[in-house]
């Protein structure tokens, strides 16, 4: 049996994204597994993303046996990867050799920093990382809540960007401990993408937090949402929270999805108490 390897950069044609979506649909019928968010395969065949897959062929079938998919999500030059290999073709060195061919695309990208992204319990998950040489560095749970119609409090209101980025350079800076050039990226790439959405929240005129609403198939996805250290525990996070689950609902979408670091109690809590489930977990590894 032989097996070739090509590289293909992001976005993929049609046919190719087909072929990686069979595969994945045949690991997760084996594995009970959801391999499409770990490969990012919604944002594989947009002009906007910054990425590439390693893709593994059986040469006699011209079968896709296994895929890499490595993604700059917010444009840093730090890269995500993570693989899955079909089935019938696992425990032949496959995976190996798509993280090799991997770390020759980082290479040739000049990416600053790279993440193994595997799924808790997957076959392709933490022995195999760890095997290849990889540390635990986190992990996030994925949560998800069910479209719900709320209104917000008196005095809050929430809108859309307009160029207020003084103010949210502070609220990003204040949160996450960004600096002012980090939060000015990130507005960028959050006022930039298709599908992305970024909103601003006031309370008697003053901007109190922010979200950013991402729209991936019929799931909208909750990132970036911080709220100043001034304005903590009154609701502001809650009221934000209410509002994505809202806007959703009036785009049609099927469900709110969001990540969270498992060790940041504090927020876990506001989540759950928004009404939000964990749906599965992902660990996250550095070289």
């Amino acid at each position: 049996m032989n097996i070739s390897i090509i590289t293909v950069s992001f976005p993929l044609d049609g046919e190719t994204l087909q072929e990686v979506q069979s595969l994945c649909e045949i690991a997760t019928q084996q594995d009970q597994f959801v391999y499409d968010t770990v490969l990012s395969l919604s944002m594989a065949s947009s002009f906007e993303s910054k990425g590439f897959m390693v893709l593994a062929y059986e040469d006699e079938s011209d079968t896709l046996v296994g895929v890499a998919s490595a993604i700059d999500l917010i444009g840093l030059h730090t890269y995500e990867w993570s693989l899955v290999v079909a089935p019938t073709y696992r425990q032949l060195g496959i995976g190996t050799a798509l993280e090799e061919i991997v770390q020759h695309g980082l290479a040739e990208r000049g990416a600053e920093g790279q993440l193994a992204v595997a799924l808790e319990g997957a076959p392709f998950g933490s022995s195999f990382i760890e095997k290849i040489g990889y540390s635990y560095s986190f992990s996030e749970a994925t949560l998800e809540a069910p479209i719900v119609e709320t209104t917000l409090q008196n005095g809050l209101t929430v809108m859309a960007y307009a160029g207020e980025q003084q103010e949210l350079v502070s609220i990003y800076s204040a949160a996450f401990g960004d600096l002012p050039e980090e939060a000015a990226e990130l507005i960028v790439f959050n006022t930039s993408t298709t599908g992305r959405k970024l909103w601003l929240i006031r309370r008697e005129g003053v901007i109190v937090g922010t979200v950013t609403t991402a729209e991936e198939d019929d799931v909208q996805w909750i990132t970036a949402l911080a709220v100043h250290p001034h304005y903590e525990r009154q609701g502001i996070g809650t009221a934000l929270l209410s509002f994505a689950k809202n806007y959703a609902g009036t785009v049609g979408a099927r469900a709110v999805m969001l990540d969270v670091e498992l060790d940041n109690s504090k927020a876990l809590s506001v989540y759950e108490k928004a009404g939000f489930t964990k749906v599965q977990k992902i660990d996250y590894y550095t070289k």
